[in-house]
């Protein structure tokens, strides 16, 4: 994560900060070391975190999110390059899911911090944080529309999946390389197409899962024969350069 107060200012603060700040106080009791077994790390990540945890306020020297995570699918997602509108989507369209904070709007302003939803963290008796946070983040994240398009891992995607109701729809996208007969998919090249995908969905002001099927970046191209009403496919030749 980076700090970057400068160059566009926070919409807001997270709707989840108290949650947050609960989370928060419980890591911050815990010992160094219990904090690097929670974080699973080296020791220099871990004193990096021991101390912003130490002198964490979720309340000051804000970045906004989509600008304070620096991971592979952050950076092909290019805000830098956003146009006229694109951030304006964003803000309306998409929902970052954190271990943290639980749920976050892009211009949400955050701090830097280490803490991944699959952690053990008991936080308020809680089993861990998937316990913790419960259905509030489906609730938060589920529109009038009922219609959720699934661009994360499976780590955090399966904090909302194990609440979706009958009358929802969560398309989930799959970008795989082709292997022979086979789909593949390779972990960095995933995170660089879900970026991309973001991106394309700003570019386009996509409104409907039909309106992804588009999507022809990095030699990627929507597969209709592997594809389902809740699964969409998208694949290249093995090999295939990424932008």
């Amino acid at each position: 994560m980076r700090l970057d107060t400068d160059s566009l200012a926070c919409a807001g603060l997270p709707v989840f900060v108290e949650q947050a700040e609960e989370v928060r106080d419980w890591v911050a009791s815990l010992t160094y070391e219990e904090q690097k077994a929670l974080w699973k790390c080296s020791d220099k990540i871990a004193a990096e975190n021991h101390a912003r945890f130490a002198n964490m306020d979720l309340r000051r020297d804000l970045t906004p999110a989509l600008l304070a995570y620096e991971g592979i699918q952050y950076t092909y997602m290019a805000p830098a390059v956003f146009e006229d509108g694109e951030f304006d989507y964003v803000q309306e369209h998409v929902r970052i899911l954190s271990g943290l904070y639980g749920v976050l709007r892009p211009m949400d302003g955050v701090v830097s911090y280490r803490l991944e939803m699959q952690a053990k963290a008991c936080v308020a008796g809680a089993a861990n944080l998937y316990d913790y946070w419960g259905r509030k983040l489906y609730d938060e994240v589920r529109g009038q529309d009922c219609v959720i398009v699934n661009l994360a891992s499976k780590e955090y995607s399966k904090a909302i999946e194990r609440y979706l109701a009958p009358e929802d729809t969560c398309v989930t996208c799959v970008f795989a390389e082709v292997v022979g007969d086979r789909l593949v998919q390779k972990g960095v090249y995933v995170k660089m197409a879900r970026g991309e995908m973001v991106r394309y969905m700003a570019s386009t002001h996509a409104e409907r899962p039909e309106d992804l099927k588009g999507f022809a970046w990095s030699g990627y191209a929507y597969d209709e024969g592997n594809s389902t009403s809740v699964r969409y496919v998208f694949s290249r030749q093995s090999g295939a350069k990424s932008d």
